[in-house]
């Protein structure tokens, strides 16, 4: 064994700790960044306009230790981190092109592709104008994080002063396609029209990203602009994410301003099919609400006067949707008018003559109906349905539905026949017809929908009976909360709702 002296002992045992402390330190030094990380290499989106991100960076980002010089990277670290970095982004646009996919109204995707839109180019607020070069429509502003009143404060600025409206008004090129408008620094433009100074710091952005919405095929549907609490801009990564996701978000809203426009004209042809007024009788106040379909039914409704004073009302709905709905419905309801004329105090009559037309001309459509022959002076009602649902009596001591028998619809049997119901209203009380799409709009099953209906009807306020506007007005807003126009679903019934309110 060698004789080793105490102080060539230490000297060793010093020596062996700096290569440890060297061994981890180089191992410190290969996991850490060369520099700067690239953009891409970043999983999660930089900060952007005092936007932190909410992840913390992962632990190889870490910066090496003070005093320890940096090593470099082993083969492949660099390809292997923008490939991750490629991933995210394929994986973010999938999951956002995956919930705009999802909306089915024009409105839902805009204020989808603000929400996206935002996430991508780090922004807080924006607003999107719909504004097709056509001129044929639809017009909409919608925002995201700025009331409806600061839209309309943004608006008062001249279009040719903002970014997003150069981009609406073709500039500066009319013909091509424009490209995306960023403002780093608005308060600092020394040209910045006045009103926009003034609105931009009443409102507390500082810069703007504006991007057209536009496709060779539909040309200019609209732009969209998200605003910046800070002067900032999208770095190139954020600009080409959003550059790919607005494509597709054109794309998107090309298809449902179409169907939109398809709607908007199916809507205008069934309204010019039905009464343009309703008849004023003594004795008796009508009411009627009507909605078409997106993809446009066949329900129908019509109010005419009879002779002697007397009032037919009828309420159906035709087989099918689209065009030949439409034709179909209009033929039934021009032919119910003709029969209700020569024996319209016979509803039973009436129904078997009209079965027998569509039989014969239609063979391969049914449709369901109920008219009434009503005398309002004596407060008399005779009415039959074919395959329809029940009307219903609203007024201050009762709400219940009217007991008819049960019938096939037109079109369903080789002889329709189905005996006719007598009933008298009383002074004030309401006699309310509908169609089935009201029921089926509610999304509920049909013995749910029937039980919410007459929940409502019964919660009509004593002061509303007194109009049968209100009265149908208040069954809307209690089975349809949202609205008759609201949720954007293609397959959408039709609703009809026809009230008489006897005096």
């Amino acid at each position: 064994m060698l004789d080793i002296t105490p102080l060539v002992r230490v000297h060793v045992d010093a020596l062996m700790a700096v290569q440890i402390d060297m061994g981890v330190c180089d191992a410190i030094a290969r996991n850490a960044p060369v520099g700067k990380p690239t953009a891409m290499s970043a999983p999660h989106l930089p900060k952007v306009a005092g936007i932190d991100s909410t992840v913390p960076p992962p632990a190889h980002t870490a910066a090496p230790l003070p005093g320890v010089p940096a090593a470099a990277p082993p083969p492949g670290t660099l390809i292997q981190d923008r490939l991750a970095g490629w991933v995210s982004d394929l994986t973010t646009l999938h999951e956002l092109t995956e919930r705009l996919i999802r909306t089915g109204s024009l409105d839902d995707a805009l204020q989808e592709l603000l929400r996206a839109g935002a996430t991508l180019v780090g922004a807080r607020r924006g607003m999107v104008v719909l504004e097709p070069a056509d001129g044929l429509g639809p017009t909409s502003t919608v925002g995201l994080g700025l009331a409806h009143a600061e839209l309309g404060t943004i608006e008062t600025v001249p279009r040719s002063a903002t970014s997003y409206g150069r981009i609406l008004d073709g500039l500066p090129d009319p013909v091509a396609i424009p490209g995306p408008v960023a403002v780093p620094d608005l308060l600092g433009e020394e040209d910045l029209d006045p009103r926009h100074r003034e609105v931009a710091a009443r409102l507390g952005y500082a810069a703007s990203y504006a991007l057209p919405l536009a496709t060779e095929a539909a040309g200019r549907l609209g732009a969209v602009v998200w605003l910046y609490d800070e002067p900032a801009e999208p770095v190139e990564r954020q600009r080409h994410l959003i550059g790919l996701y607005s494509r597709y978000a054109t794309e998107h809203l090309a298809r449902l301003v179409e169907l939109e426009r398809a709607r908007v004209r199916v809507a205008t042809v069934a309204e010019e099919l039905l009464p343009s007024r309703l008849p004023r009788i003594p004795g008796v106040q009508l009411a009627a609400r009507h909605r078409t379909g997106p993809r446009g039914g066949g329900d129908w409704y019509d109010a005419l006067p009879l002779p002697e004073g007397a009032l037919g009302l009828a309420v159906g709905s035709v087989s099918g949707s689209g065009p030949s709905a439409l034709a179909a419905m209009g033929r039934l309801r021009a032919s119910l008018r003709a029969y209700a004329v020569m024996e319209g105090e016979d509803p039973v009559a009436v129904l078997s003559d009209l079965e027998l037309l569509l039989r014969l001309t239609e063979p391969a459509r049914s449709a369901t109906a109920l008219f009434a022959y009503a005398e309002p002076q004596e407060r008399r009602l005779v009415l039959a349905g074919a395959g329809h649902t029940p009307p219903l009596i609203v007024g201050d001591h009762r709400t219940e539905f009217v007991e008819t028998s049960l019938s096939a619809p037109l079109g369903m049997l080789s002889c329709w026949e189905a005996p006719s119901v007598e009933l008298s209203p009383a002074p004030g009380e309401t006699v309310l017809l509908y169609t089935e799409g009201l029921l089926r709009r509610t999304g509920d099953p049909m013995d749910r929908a029937f039980a919410r209906l007459h929940a409502a009807a019964a919660s009509v306020p004593k002061a509303a009976r007194r109009s049968p506007g209100a009265v149908a007005d208040h069954l809307l807003r209690a089975l349809l909360p949202e609205g008759l126009d609201a949720g954007g679903a293609t397959d959408a019934e039709d609703v009809v709702l026809l009230a008489a309110r006897f005096e």
